[in-house]
């Protein structure tokens, strides 16, 4: 791949490459497959591919938690880059092409002769729940050949997602981009990702953050509170803000917290007319926060962009931005209006 300039990017995400193909489906097809809706489970390839044959017509489009940050920095108008792991197949085809066509830099080289590409077949019943079968596949197989030194030095801010923590050869991939990163006087985050994922790796977690491996901490108030092992969400915050430079909590209806330093801010939500569909909330939270970071705003403002992204968020089905999020952030006043 070419070289890229120093200054390429705003935000650069790394994490699990996910095509999500999501369909409608009667009860009937539940209980067929022998799953609880509402539920989220792993499966494997062959699970996959019974689960797949079932399903009616459906959306397939790129997935993962970071892939989500890395598309809603580029809808905020800003330079965002991914690296994630898809296999040389038809669904590597549709992550590469989606991903792309939303204005993500994505450069990975897709896996051959190893798993598929990752999938999260979503069946939507007609209460609107969502019951979700994930297939990790090759998402898992990101190495540190994988982490390329002109994207990571190029880009002002490099983000990493928790769900990648499980494999070995991912931790080491984490570990080289942090590296790179800081030598070239850039600043490194980690999102949480999920309760379990902290209760899994919650000593590692502590020590990235506290080594100065990652600069800045993203987490919802379950995954603070599980971080820190209890159940006061101020004491969490308090501990978080002592131990990471920079951070910023989300607490869903009561808007976010933010801290740098010294500096604590709290954000409101924003009003959602009808809630639809949380997936994916935290993840825009987090791309309206680093768009406002990388653009040298306020502490207060980058807490308010990200608020606005999740707000967004939830009022429609999907993880992605539904609308322009630059367009309306200028709408709301939180950005200029472009010409």
């Amino acid at each position: 791949m070419a070289s890229v300039t120093e200054s390429a990017f705003d935000v650069l995400t790394i994490g699990n490459a996910i095509v999500d193909i999501i369909s409608t489906a009667e009860e009937d097809i539940l209980v067929t497959l022998g799953v609880t809706k509402g539920m989220m489970r792993l499966i494997d390839a062959a699970e996959a591919s019974r689960i797949y044959a079932l399903m009616g017509p459906a959306v397939e489009t790129s997935g993962g938690s970071a892939a989500n940050t890395a598309a809603g920095v580029a809808s905020f108008g800003g330079r965002a880059a991914y690296i994630g792991k898809v296999a040389a197949d038809e669904f590597g085809d549709i992550f590469r092409h989606d991903m792309r066509s939303q204005g993500v830099h994505y450069g990975t080289v897709a896996l051959s002769g190893g798993a598929p590409t990752a999938r999260c077949m979503v069946l939507v019943t007609p209460d609107s729940e969502r019951t979700m079968n994930t297939y990790l596949g090759a998402c898992h197989q990101l190495t540190e050949a994988d982490i390329d030194e002109n994207v990571v030095g190029g880009a002002s801010h490099t983000y990493l997602e928790g769900f990648l923590w499980d494999p070995p050869a991912a931790k080491l991939a984490f570990r080289k981009a942090a590296t790179i990163a800081h030598a070239h006087g850039r600043t490194v985050s980690l999102t949480l990702s999920d309760s379990f994922c902290v209760d899994r790796f919650r000593a590692e977690f502590l020590d990235l953050v506290r080594s100065g491996t990652v600069d800045m901490v993203f987490a919802n108030k379950e995954e603070a509170k599980s971080l820190y092992e209890t159940g006061d969400i101020d004491t969490a915050i308090a501990c978080l803000a002592r131990d990471c430079k920079l951070g910023a909590v989300t607490l869903g209806g009561d808007g976010a917290v933010a801290f740098r330093g010294d500096e604590m801010v709290s954000a409101p939500a924003f009003p959602v007319d009808d809630l639809v569909d949380m997936t994916g909330a935290g993840d825009q939270f987090a791309a309206g926060f680093l768009y406002g970071i990388s653009h040298a705003l306020p502490l207060a403002a980058a807490a308010r962009l990200g608020c606005l992204a999740g707000s967004e968020c939830v009022g429609h089905i999907g993880p992605r931005p539904g609308c322009s999020l630059g367009q309306l952030a200028a709408d709301h006043g939180l950005l200029p209006h472009r010409h």
